[in-house]
C-alpha cells in the first residue's frame, strides 16, 4: 500500500509537470461559495505550425492547436465553472456528468501541453535519439533504445479507437514505463508522471497520412524533442 509520503511525492511530480508543461496560462478565480476556480488558455506553440514539415503538415498542427485543443480548454473551463456553481448551490444532480467532461478535457488540455513541448523541428532540436541520464533510463528499463522505440510504437499503433501513447516516469520504483490511453483518460494508472506521449486521434494525422497510422508515427520519431523528455524527465525525479 502506498504511503503517504508516497503519494505526496507523486500529487508534486504531477504539479511541477502540469506547471512546466502548462506554463503560466491559468488564472485563478473566485466563484462566490464555490470555492477558487482556474481560468485555463490555450498556450502557444513553441514553433510555427509548419516547423515540423514534411512529417506533420501545417494544416494539420494548425487544426490541431487552433480548434481541437482550443476545444478541450474551453469544455475544461466550463466544466470546473459548472462544477463551482453546483458546490456553491449544493446541487450536485449533475456531477457525474460533469466530472467526466472535466476529466476528459482535463486530460486533452494536458496532454496537447505537453505533446507541443516535446516535437521540435527536424535537424533543429528534433529527431535523432536520446543522450545523458534519459538514454540511461531507457537502456535500464526497455534494454536499448531499439527496444524502447519498437515497444513505443506498438504501443501507439495498438491503441483502441482514439488515444494516445505516453512515456511515464514511475517514482515507485524510480522506472519509466510505457502505458496507453483510450481517449485522453481511460486507463490512466496512479503513481506515475507522464513525460512524453503521441497523439493518435485521427485529427493528428489523418489529412496527410489517412488510416495510416503506423507511417505517421514512424515519422513522428523525426520530430520527438529528447531534450525536453529529458527535462520532464528531471522535473518529475526532482520532484
Amino acid at each position: 500500500m502506498s504511503t503517504r509520503r508516497e503519494f505526496l511525492t507523486v500529487g508534486g511530480a504531477a504539479a511541477v509537470i502540469a506547471a512546466m508543461q502548462a506554463g503560466s496560462s491559468a488564472v485563478a478565480q473566485a466563484m462566490a461559495g464555490g470555492g477558487q476556480v482556474t481560468t485555463h488558455t490555450l498556450p502557444e506553440l513553441p514553433y510555427p505550425y509548419d516547423a515540423l514539415e514534411p512529417y506533420i503538415d501545417a494544416k494539420t498542427m494548425e487544426l490541431h492547436h487552433s480548434k481541437h485543443h482550443a476545444a478541450y480548454v474551453k469544455g475544461l473551463n466550463e466544466a470546473e465553472a459548472a462544477l463551482a456553481e453546483a458546490r456553491a448551490k449544493g446541487d450536485f444532480a449533475a456531477v457525474q456528468a460533469l466530472s467526466k467532461k472535466a476529466a476528459f478535457n482535463g486530460g486533452g488540455h494536458f496532454l496537447h501541453s505537453m505533446f507541443w513541448k516535446i516535437m521540435a523541428p527536424a535537424g533543429n532540436g528534433g529527431g535523432g535519439e536520446p543522450s545523458g541520464e534519459l538514454a540511461e533510463y531507457i537502456e535500464k528499463d526497455f534494454g536499448d533504445f531499439k527496444s524502447f522505440r519498437a515497444h513505443f510504437s506498438a504501443a501507439a499503433a495498438a491503441v483502441k479507437g482514439s488515444g494516445w501513447a505516453l512515456l511515464h516516469y514511475r517514482p515507485q520504483d524510480d522506472s519509466l514505463i510505457i502505458l496507453q490511453a483510450e481517449n485522453q483518460h481511460k486507463l490512466s494508472p496512479w503513481g506515475v508522471v507522464p513525460i512524453m506521449g503521441i497523439d493518435v486521434w485521427e485529427h493528428a494525422y489523418y489529412l496527410k497520412y489517412q488510416n495510416r497510422r503506423p507511417e505517421y508515427i514512424e515519422a513522428w520519431w523525426n520530430v520527438v524533442n529528447w531534450a525536453a523528455v529529458a527535462e520532464n524527465l528531471k522535473a518529475a525525479r526532482k520532484a
